[in-house]
């Protein structure tokens, strides 16, 4: 898992608790390498896995709800981050339709290993979207969270309903603009 997104989990939980909890999640997950992450390196699934775990148990929270906020925090760090990487859409919806097509490319461009959700655009008009996604991670409610950011980022409102497809590790996104 890119390394940006564990130095942005940490960076969240210093910002929306304290340092010292943030120190205390990394010393409860006992990571072997003791939560020492780059923005630029590549660790493994299980060591967010682990962090999470710790987050469950010390907020009382579910991973759903955990790995939603973190998905709403990711999006501003990134677009802070990358502002190239939205320079070239045009709202909400054209950048979830550009996602695997030029998004993703360019952020393998800048992380070569990393592991990417895939998207699928199902169909699309002016204000509305089915769109599919591919983890085997299961990240959906991250990625549920990232889209609720970036509709706040591009100022407009969404609804979305998301379904589990029979497909393992496949989820459905209906996504629609309101005003």
């Amino acid at each position: 898992m890119l390394g940006i997104v564990f130095t942005s989990l940490i960076d969240m939980l210093e910002e929306k608790v304290s340092p010292e909890f943030a120190d205390d999640v990394i010393m409860e997950a006992e990571l072997e390498n003791d939560g020492a992450y780059t923005a630029v390196g590549y660790y493994p699934f299980e060591e967010m896995q682990r962090l999470l775990g710790v987050l469950v148990e010390k907020t009382g929270k579910s991973a759903y709800e955990l790995l939603y906020d973190f998905g709403y925090y990711l999006f501003g760090k990134l677009a802070a981050v990358h502002p190239d990487v939205l320079a070239n859409t045009n709202g909400m919806l054209d950048m979830l339709m550009h996602l695997d097509g030029d998004i993703h490319v360019q952020v393998k461009k800048l992380y070569p290993d990393a592991d990417l959700p895939r998207f699928k655009v199902l169909s699309r008009t002016d204000t509305a979207m089915r769109l599919q996604y591919y983890s085997e991670r299961e990240l959906y409610p991250l990625a549920e969270g990232l889209m609720d950011a970036a509709a706040a980022h591009y100022n407009c409102k969404l609804e979305r309903e998301t379904h589990q497809l029979d497909t393992p590790h496949t989820y459905e996104f209906s996504i629609s603009l309101v005003s």
